[in-house]
């Protein structure tokens, strides 16, 4: 995660009920992700991404599930140590699918590279009071005083009672395929 070129992610994870203690400790810390995508024989996209721990602060690992057809949502449990019971879905979407007339969706499609689909990706809290939706994809980045291509989240956190929301970019330098 390249903190720089990243909106801060303190007041999104406060917005999630993390603890300022485990904040500050993730704020100090290098993050980094390793994804791998694979496919299944019917077409099913599968993405895993492991943040390794640092400094004594366990890793996590988010696990994708990306159908075939579009619009299915595969509804998926997850817990873990930072967001505690989650329950969400992901999709492949067009920027075009986004409604320019909804606050957010504009947001989300705000500086992508063209590319035919984005990773869309819905996350509800079981046990906290958010939402989190977020597009992934590729932008370019100023950074040193050049355009460069980099991952990037584009987040929306959403308090699921009233209507308290916050907006994040977060960007990753990104790495060239490494290894199969």
């Amino acid at each position: 995660m390249n903190r720089a070129e990243s909106d801060p992610t303190d007041p999104i994870l406060a917005m999630q009920g993390v603890g300022w203690v485990l904040r500050l400790a993730i704020g100090k810390m290098t993050v980094t992700l390793i994804i791998r995508q694979t496919k299944d024989e019917d077409g099913t996209d599968r993405i895993t991404i492991t943040q390794p721990g640092f400094a004594g602060i366990k890793g996590t690992e988010e696990k994708r599930v990306i159908p075939p057809v579009k619009d299915e949502k595969l509804w998926s449990d997850h817990t873990d140590h930072i967001f505690g019971h989650v329950k969400g879905y992901s999709l492949w979407r067009t920027l075009e699918e986004l409604d320019d007339a909804d606050e957010d969706d504009k947001y989300l499609k705000e500086g992508w590279i063209e590319a035919p689909e984005f990773l869309e990706s819905f996350v509800e809290s079981q046990d906290r009071d958010w939402t989190a939706r977020q597009l992934w994809g590729f932008a370019m980045v100023e950074s040193g005083g050049k355009s460069v291509k980099k991952y990037v989240r584009r987040v929306v956190i959403r308090k699921k009672k009233g209507t308290e929301v916050k907006h994040s970019r977060i960007v990753y330098d990104y790495k060239e395929k490494l290894r199969d």
